[in-house]
């Protein structure tokens, strides 16, 4: 490794980096998450788990719940929280989606390993206990932002039934993944974010959902902004090609970088949103 290329890719992958309102985007993100909060009937903190960063807050749709949308938060799989997305749940709710937000442990406390797995129990906990929020299991989706893209594609590849014998294969039926770190190998090289990520090579590729094929045919879209870094475009299309028999298409973003794309989750008028919605009723 050089330190040319350790440059590159710190530059590369250093989203915050090419923000330069990132903090002012974070404190939007949760003055509307408290007014979410204080306005809509949720569940805050229900553990899915033992330990105290495994709980989840539950947003549940206005009428009938005709899906249930879990989003996976993002945040280098070392910061950020639930909470900070709690806004994202009206224009869900509005229409008839109920919405998930599951906490994890965070990097290093934790390794990406546990954190994989601390949302695979998350979803099953979710299967098994939906219905008491008035969630139907069949009807069960994901979509996650920037490491959250990740642990999207991680979850359609799992082989549910192994897990746990008594979940179906096709627990998922679609996932929306945004701004998405695929392929892990390059972050060995990022020394800003694996320093707490603490990744080999082999830890890497291990982790990679484009070396793990997806376990069913359930859709995969998934969207970049057109403001981010080559790498992060780089790493959308990579993941079009490894899974292209479950890739359902790509979502142009053209005017957003790696924070404001993932706001327009929360915009009707998006096509984000739009395809998210068309997703869960298609």
């Amino acid at each position: 490794m050089t330190d040319a290329s350790s440059a590159y890719y710190d530059r590369q992958y250093n989203a915050r980096a090419m923000i330069p309102d990132h903090a002012q985007i974070f404190e939007r993100w949760k003055t509307r998450s408290q007014a979410a909060r204080a306005g809509l009937p949720c569940r805050l903190d229900i553990a899915y788990g033992a330990s105290a960063a495994e709980k989840l807050d539950i947003f549940p749709a206005e009428g009938k719940s005709e899906a249930l949308l879990v989003f996976i938060h993002g945040g280098y799989w070392r910061s950020l929280d639930k909470s900070d997305f709690s806004y994202l749940a009206p224009a869900f709710n509005r229409r008839g989606v109920t919405l998930a937000i599951p906490n994890y442990g965070l990097c290093p406390k934790v390794g990406i390993e546990d954190i994989v797995k601390q949302n695979l129990l998350a979803i099953a906990w979710l299967w098994h206990y939906g219905a008491r929020y008035g969630v139907n299991p069949g009807r069960l989706y994901l979509a996650g932002h920037s490491a959250g893209g990740h642990l999207t594609a991680m979850m359609l590849a799992a082989r549910w039934n192994t897990y746990m014998p008594q979940l179906p294969y096709n627990l998922l039926k679609g996932g929306l993944a945004i701004s998405g770190i695929y392929d892990l190998e390059p972050l060995v090289r990022a020394p800003f974010v694996n320093v707490d990520l603490k990744l080999d090579q082999a830890l890497a590729r291990r982790l990679s959902p484009v070396s793990i094929p997806p376990a069913t045919t359930a859709p995969l879209y998934t969207a970049v902004g057109g403001k981010e870094s080559d790498e992060f475009k780089r790493q959308n299309a990579l993941i079009a090609r490894a899974w292209r028999y479950a890739f359902a298409g790509d979502i142009p973003m053209p005017d957003c970088n790696h924070l404001s794309v993932i706001e327009e989750l929360a915009n009707p008028g998006s096509p984000l949103f739009k395809v998210a919605m068309a997703m869960m009723t298609r």
